[in-house]
């Protein structure tokens, strides 16, 4: 998904026009009035490895600033547990020790959510492919591991063996380890929407990459607008949503790869340890980030038919599938295929 505004290049010309930049550590803050009542603060940082931004609509100035720098303290709070890359993190000394008692109810929860997706995508969905994952980040550029590697790798795989509760997190068997790529960031947009209503900010968009979440309209009460994400950089998207009220992500084979032919990634099947070829993205909307982030991975790994089945029985949500030949796959009830069908169960 994009909807990024281009903030830095802007700052002079909108300065000289009369609107405001208003920056914090690391954070630059846009203000551009609407109208006498109303004016839209874009404020933007570089974050869990992409740019997230968080555009308003507020007639309280003050509020509004408040409300950005506390979403953004939530932000930095969250990611200094599900960090891989901080040694300090809870979620890096539990891949480490394999065992962390007393974790963040934040930690805890995240896991028994990604464990309740995995049941409901039969196992598909599985944070506990962090060994495979790591294998093919840990080799030299265009160098792959080997079958045999890949194969000792897999013993390490399966969420049966992570033992989850409030009090205790812990793994059955050494070397297991879990990411959290495919929720987290989606778990801490979330986050960062609560502050916001918290602080009475009913219109706004959150976006981090390829996870967005929206809440009310934009100006003049049109609803936000959002183009999925062009998997070929060409500039020419698959599609655009409108969001009033729910969140959106997309995931796909463009975002990190390991090898120069680009077939294996950061998005790889936990039962046989390669990157799935069927798509190059999916695109689920949910009524939450979390769900939205956790299902695109989920329908990714899957054929676009298969995944788009899957998705048709999730009351709430729908999905957009671009396959390998260009093709694209819609649900039933996605923004731009018709009429929505019938649901069946709660993701």
């Amino acid at each position: 998904m994009t909807h990024t505004p281009k903030v830095a290049p802007r700052f002079a010309a909108l300065a000289e026009l009369g609107f405001e930049c208003v920056r914090g550590p690391h954070t630059s803050v846009e203000i551009i009035p609407i109208d006498d009542a109303v004016s839209k603060a874009i404020a933007t940082r570089p974050a869990m490895g992409t740019l997230v931004s968080l555009t308003l609509l507020t007639s309280a100035r003050a509020r509004a600033e408040e409300a950005i720098g506390r979403a953004f303290e939530e932000m930095d709070r969250l990611i200094a547990i599900f960090s891989h890359y901080d040694p300090a993190s809870a979620v890096s000394q539990l891949n480490s020790a394999g065992t962390l008692d007393r974790p963040p109810r934040e930690l805890a929860h995240v896991v028994s959510r990604s464990l309740q997706f995995n049941r409901l995508s039969d196992g598909a969905f599985d944070i506990s492919v962090a060994p495979v994952v790591e294998l093919f980040k840990g080799r030299p550029p265009g160098s792959l591991p080997s079958k045999s590697e890949v194969r000792e790798a897999l013993e390490l795989v399966g969420v049966q063996h992570v033992a989850a509760s409030r009090k205790r997190l812990s793994f059955e068997r050494s070397g297991m380890c879990l990411t959290f790529d495919g929720v987290a960031k989606g778990y801490i947009v979330d986050a960062m929407a609560r502050v916001l209503k918290r602080h009475r900010i009913k219109n706004y968009l959150i976006e981090a990459g390829g996870d967005i979440r929206a809440s009310g309209t934009k100006e003049r009460r049109l609803p936000w607008a959002v183009a999925v994400q062009d998997p070929e950089r060409s500039g020419l998207f698959p599609d655009t949503i409108h969001l009033a009220n729910g969140a959106v992500a997309t995931s796909g084979s463009y975002e990190r790869h390991f090898d120069p032919d680009q077939e294996h990634h950061h998005i790889i099947d936990s039962h046989l340890g390669v990157s799935p070829q069927f798509s190059v993205s999916a695109s689920v909307i949910a009524p939450n980030a979390m769900v939205a982030d956790a299902l695109a991975t989920t329908v990714f790994l899957m054929l676009p038919e298969a995944g788009v089945k899957f998705v048709e029985g999730l009351r709430g949500c729908e999905c957009l599938v671009v396959g390998r030949d260009g093709m694209q796959v819609r649900s039933g009830g996605w923004p731009s295929a018709g009429p929505t069908r019938k649901r069946k169960a709660e993701a």
